[in-house]
């Protein structure tokens, strides 16, 4: 029997609950920081233009005095209890596994860091209706590890070696618990223009370890260019490596041109898989973005040769609306597939996203 992604979710939030009534006298009372979550990457001169979700570019911080007006005029809000109750879960869960690590039991134990992400999707296209995309994604930093460990609970493709940034849909995505995975990341090295870390844990069912190096380079403010080269191993799949390169543009402060290519190999197939992405980024205010994208996957070497397996056009709106966590997408797209002889094959993905954190 299979059990969908969203069940992992459920039961995670269900055991931290309970885990955090047990330590939560402990735990002094601290105010929530609400940022809003950032839509694009971080660029050339650190510029305010939207997107990855690991960057803390783009993100509006609130004042102080506002935040907790409006946190006491909205107690009653079902929207916010819920928020807190997610967030207040995950961070004192947190809370309670470091202080495994604290040496000194006298010694007042600090503030981990906390986040989570749960993004619901519909994903219908012309081919097929029915596809609904559940998208979780927690991290959990650990200050008595002197925030070096973390650890990751995920099924989002950010982690899925075989998409590229801000690639968002992939119909042939298996949405089910072949696609969870949890790891521990050790950060061997954070730096401005620079990071390395190895990961640990299980996905797909298989147990897998990675090591990822991770530089930037920027000129001109208006130039930047990533490498990303990772090796990871697999027990079941072997050994397998992957290059990822990206190239931003930064033409103002709100439009941003980016161009992203990736290869991999692996002993679980033959040849080497490769994608490119072409994307025009725009921050529309301080809650709106869109972003146009064209995305190619193919084959390099296999079996059958060489060749295009599939193009992807897409238009995605995102936007902030309701509440400062709470984020909405409507991509509506064009696929060309190979398996379906290319033919014009055209759908819409509709999400809405919402971000947990506390530091």
């Amino acid at each position: 029997m299979k059990i969908e992604s969203w069940s992992y979710a459920l039961l995670f939030f269900i055991s931290i609950t309970v885990q955090a009534q047990q330590t939560s006298a402990q735990i002094t009372k601290q105010t929530e920081q609400e940022r809003l979550k950032p839509i694009l990457s971080a660029t050339p001169k650190n510029k305010q233009v939207l997107i990855d979700h690991e960057s803390n570019v783009g993100k509006n911080t609130v004042d102080d005095k506002k935040s907790k007006q409006n946190n006491d005029n909205s107690n009653d809000d079902w929207a916010n209890v819920i928020h807190q109750s997610i967030t207040n879960s995950v961070y004192q869960s947190a809370f309670w596994f470091d202080s495994f690590f604290t040496l000194d039991d006298n010694e007042q134990q600090k503030a981990p860091k906390t986040s989570a992400k749960i993004r619901l999707g519909w994903l219908p296209k012309r081919t097929d209706l029915s596809p609904f995309e559940t998208r979780f994604r927690i991290k959990l930093s650990l200050p008595n590890l002197r925030n070096r460990l973390d650890i990751i609970l995920s099924d989002d493709s950010e982690d899925d070696l075989a998409d590229l940034p801000l690639e968002t849909f992939n119909s042939t995505q298996n949405f089910s618990q072949d696609s969870f995975s949890a790891a521990l990341r050790f950060v061997n090295k954070r730096e401005k223009d620079r990071f390395t870390d190895t990961r640990i844990g299980i996905s797909s069912n298989d147990l897998f370890v990675r090591f990822r190096h991770k530089r930037r380079f920027s000129w001109a403010d208006t130039h930047g260019v990533k490498v990303d080269p990772s090796v990871y191993y697999f027990v079941g799949d072997g050994l397998g490596a992957r290059l990822l390169l990206e190239y931003n543009y930064q033409q103002n402060d709100s439009h941003q041109y980016r161009f992203n290519y990736s290869v991999r190999a692996s002993q679980s197939f033959r040849g080497q898989k490769w994608k490119y992405g072409l994307y025009s980024l725009k921050q529309l205010g301080d809650r709106r973005a869109r972003v146009f994208g064209l995305v190619a996957q193919g084959r390099l070497n296999s079996a059958t040769g060489s060749f295009t397996e599939k193009y992807d056009l897409s238009y995605r709106y995102r936007f902030n609306a309701f509440k400062k966590w709470l984020f909405f997408e409507v991509e509506p797209f064009l696929e060309w597939a190979k398996e379906d002889g290319f033919d014009t094959n055209p759908g819409i993905a509709l999400r809405i996203e919402g971000y947990f954190e506390r530091h």
